[in-house]
């Protein structure tokens, strides 16, 4: 179920609906047409998987975080280029020279700021995905169309300095959603 930012989900605390039409500010009656039942209290997941699942991408999320924060630029270029490609590497560096990718990677040059900024999501986040998930899965998911990306490619969105929004989608992936 995706939810737009002109919708709120709300549940009702004693039926256990939630309502997914558009937000106004008037309260909305039990039953509604676009309402969707939840399952009841005792098919729920219990709190411990809960707990479980959530610690699993808050752990990934961790040691991409530092292994994304101790790596020097020249070994992300490297790293990437080596897995993503040049060409795709330059595309999330909003670069239009791919070959300075390679210069980044053999240390000749470093990157502008910006750049860098957006090598490191791109490290962390396929940091994250292999962590959970495989190499070539961290691969296809960072150039596949995500529907919590608006059916965009997480590759593309960093170029687009989205970088906030592909972790937030990543983590939901590690974590099943």
């Amino acid at each position: 179920m995706a939810v737009r930012d002109s919708q709120v989900l709300r549940a009702h605390p004693d039926t256990r609906r939630l309502n997914t039409r558009p937000a106004t500010g008037r309260a909305r009656s039990q039953g509604n047409e676009g309402d969707l039942t939840m399952p009841s209290a005792d098919t729920t997941t219990p709190p411990v998987a809960v707990a479980v699942a959530v610690a699993k991408s808050v752990a990934s999320a961790e040691r991409a975080h530092v292994a994304t924060v101790r790596m020097h630029i020249s070994e992300i270029a490297r790293f990437l280029q080596e897995n993503l490609g040049q060409r795709l590497t330059a595309r999330i560096a909003n670069i239009s020279d791919p070959k300075q990718v390679g210069k980044w990677a053999s240390g000749d040059t470093t990157p502008r700021p910006e750049s860098e900024q957006r090598l490191r999501a791109a490290l962390q986040v396929f940091q994250l995905i292999q962590d959970a998930e495989s190499l070539y899965t961290a691969r296809a998911w960072m150039i596949g169309m995500n529907p919590q990306l608006e059916d965009e490619a997480p590759a593309q969105c960093i170029a687009d300095g989205r970088m906030r929004d592909v972790m937030v989608a990543a983590r939901a992936y590690v974590d099943g959603g």
